[in-house]
């Protein structure tokens, strides 16, 4: 296993890589201490799967299930991730870039629809290359628009509309100030726009130059009631910091997605863990998206860490995969190619393993929110214990 880690481009994803270990036995423990319990693969019709080889893109699907319960009906929410790369060259008209994603994109969610999905969310920032790398306001920013009237917004609307489907749309937003965000647009399974969410947390390690362009958002920690569920979105950096997972589940997100744009020099063996340790800790279900492929720019760019210029940010390396709450999780998807993951969630999941591990209850929320209220106060000091405390 170790000699096929080491040689990252050897393998389309870690799950293959595992999955060639050839003594079965051996092959089972591992992945069931990586992974948790088994998660069962889902069928799904003929006319998604050969749509898919059609398309060229990585189609999973598996199921959590939850205990029969005496007083509640099992609550089966169908959701799906997915990645993909960009379509045109960064340097074509933006007209032509924002066109082919949208395009691309209508044909995977038709996909999406023919398995029946109840909720699928798309990758952070989906319409455009991931270019805060360069810092360059134009042409970049162009690619920004109202969250509430834009021509993505307009276009998800109506594919949410004729597929009863709920449509997660991150987008680099322009508001009626002028001011870009960065922002999920939830719009549910009739149409309509149900809110939307800013990024909490802005990255600013390697090439993450993004407060060049916007800053921190300002619409807390919203949980959206659909159909389908209590959903909430913690839009990619946001997933390093515990307490903007858990003010998710106070405020009663069953199911939390993570729509992302990382790569795998920077950040691809925390991937794995962090969402994970979230849905543990938490709760809920998670599910974590990332985009794929390298994306090279018009013009060279540095960083400030000592590194030569360069044009491309790195690899995406995908691998979308789902954590429920019980630490199971799905394998990933491709770290090369176009991928939709689905996956049938039983949300009554949550409620037993919060009996089971009782972390709410053991909690001790206020304790922390004095600790922490206090720990933010000028002339805090730290509570630290030496032989000269006495």
């Amino acid at each position: 296993v170790i000699l096929l880690l080491n040689s990252m481009s050897a393998f389309d994803c870690l799950e293959a890589a595992l999955h060639s270990i050839p003594d079965e036995s051996s092959r089972d423990e591992v992945l069931r201490i990586l992974y948790g319990r088994n998660v069962q693969t889902l069928d799904l019709p003929e006319s998604a799967v050969r749509e898919s080889e059609k398309l060229d893109i990585d189609l999973k699907a598996y199921s959590f299930h939850a205990l029969p319960e005496e007083l509640r009906k099992s609550r089966i929410t169908r959701i799906a991730a997915v990645q993909h790369a960009i379509v045109e060259p960064t340097s074509a008209p933006i007209k032509d870039q924002i066109s082919a994603l949208h395009s691309k994109l209508t044909s995977i969610i038709s996909v999406a629809a023919d398995c029946k999905v109840n909720i699928v969310c798309l990758q952070e920032a989906w319409t455009m290359p991931f270019a805060f790398c360069t810092r360059e306001k134009y042409p970049w920013t162009q690619f920004a628009e109202s969250a509430e009237e834009g021509i993505t917004t307009k276009l998800c609307q109506k594919l949410a509309r004729k597929f009863n489907m709920v449509i997660i749309s991150p987008i680099l937003e322009r508001d009626q100030n002028e001011v870009l965000w960065n922002t999920a647009v939830v719009i549910d399974n009739h149409g309509a726009v149900l809110g939307k969410h800013r990024k909490n947390h802005i990255p600013r390690v390697g090439d993450f130059n993004e407060s060049t362009y916007y800053m921190e958002g300002d619409t807390g920690h919203p949980v959206f009631e659909t159909d389908f569920g209590r959903l909430a979105v913690n839009i990619c950096y946001g997933r390093h910091h515990p307490l903007n997972w858990l003010m998710f589940g106070i405020n009663g997100a069953e199911m939390v997605f993570n729509p992302s744009a990382t790569v795998g020099a920077l950040s691809e063996p925390l991937w794995p863990i962090e969402a994970r340790n979230a849905s543990i800790a938490n709760g809920f279900f998670t599910i974590n998206i990332n985009r794929v492929g390298t994306e090279v720019f018009p013009n060279s760019f540095t960083s400030g860490d000592g590194k030569p210029a360069h044009n491309d940010f790195g690899h995406f390396y995908g691998s979308s995969y789902i954590a429920a709450p019980d630490g199971s999780r799905t394998p990933g998807l491709s770290r090369n190619k176009d991928g939709l993951l689905i996956s049938d969630v039983d949300l009554n999941l949550n409620r037993q393993v919060k009996d089971k591990w009782c972390f709410q209850m053991t909690g001790r929320y206020s304790e922390y929110a004095k600790e922490l209220t206090n720990a933010t106060q000028p002339g805090y000091k730290q509570q630290i214990i030496s032989a000269n405390t006495h």
